[in-house]
């Protein structure tokens, strides 16, 4: 039996999609579930009672920069009871693979192109500290039982995802989120100008949910692998870029206005995924101008940005 936690979220939502249109058979659980897994207790029960062969941990607390700057305590405090809760639960029931998505945020702030022979190679950007390192720590935990008891736990590097039905709130989205929701909004509001945070050089890789999806999948059968795996193409955009993008799809005139005044996080981030297409037999394919155009669209009908 495959367990799918954060079931209710954005990757586990297109997670269990990627499931069923395979026949695949799993038991879904998150908070809305009523599975709080900072509850020691609660999670051991869960993996008692369904006693997983496999888990697909989807599970996280995470929001965009402004998140990360003001919610930095609970942060750390609940991703780091997941990973904990989690990984002894699984070793109390013999779970014999945990797939786990680590951000490619846990990565050095100096490095550029990703690479995990570098993945301790330096301090984490300020922007990102508690983010990555409790996601650091999740692939700390995974070595550390491994080590000891043996388990098996694939830590996959996912890029920032985008795609239809990710947050669109002012502090829980990402960057491309959060240009969507303001350019849409300009463009039905008639705004002449739409203010973008720091300076619109950072480059960032993104990576479609339904591909992170597909690497999440994929990595139930995938070799056993220790060390952390990057999933990605090695290729960005800088913010400017992706913003005159979603601007010319949207179709809005008006200007768009840097504020350097705003943080820019670290500079440069991409990844480079040749282990992952070795392991996983695969690499991400959607295309970027494509995937904002679903995204557009699913903003547009879904969101309400009439004010």
């Amino acid at each position: 039996m495959i367990l799918v936690t954060g079931a209710t979220g954005f990757l586990g939502k297109r997670v269990c999609r990627l499931l069923d249109q395979r026949g695949i058979e799993y038991t879904p659980t998150s908070l809305s579930k009523r599975v709080d897994l900072r509850d020691a207790e609660a999670t051991k029960r869960l993996f008692h009672e369904i006693r997983p062969d496999k888990v697909l941990n989807c599970a996280a607390y995470v929001g965009g920069i402004q998140f990360g700057y003001k919610h930095p305590a609970e942060l750390f405090h609940n991703n780091l009871l997941m990973t904990l809760n989690l990984l002894e639960a699984a070793r109390e029931v013999g779970v014999v693979r945990i797939v786990n998505p680590i951000s490619n945020c846990a990565y050095p702030a100096q490095a550029t192109l990703f690479r995990e022979d570098e993945f301790w190679n330096g301090p984490l950007h300020e922007s990102v500290l508690v983010y990555g390192f409790v996601r650091k720590a999740s692939w700390v935990g995974a070595w550390a039982y491994a080590k000891q008891y043996g388990m098996d736990i694939l830590n996959l590097i996912l890029s920032n995802m985008y795609g239809p039905e990710d947050h669109f709130e002012e502090e829980r989205s990402h960057a491309l989120g959060a240009l969507i929701m303001k350019i849409v909004r300009a463009q039905q509001q008639g705004l002449p100008e739409v203010n973008i945070w720091g300076t619109g050089k950072p480059v960032r890789e993104w990576l479609h949910v339904d591909d992170g999806a597909e690497a999440m999948v994929r990595g139930l059968d995938a070799p056993p692998f220790l060390d952390p795996v990057n999933v990605g193409i090695g290729q960005g955009v800088s913010i400017i870029e992706l913003a005159k993008m979603i601007k010319d799809y949207v179709g809005y005139e008006g200007q768009l206005v840097l504020d350097p005044s705003k943080p820019d996080g670290a500079p440069y981030k991409t990844v480079e995924g040749s282990r992952g297409q070795q392991l996983l037999g695969w690499k991400p394919a959607r295309n970027l101008k494509q995937g904002i155009r679903e995204t557009v669209e699913w903003y547009k009908e879904h969101v309400n940005v009439s004010h």
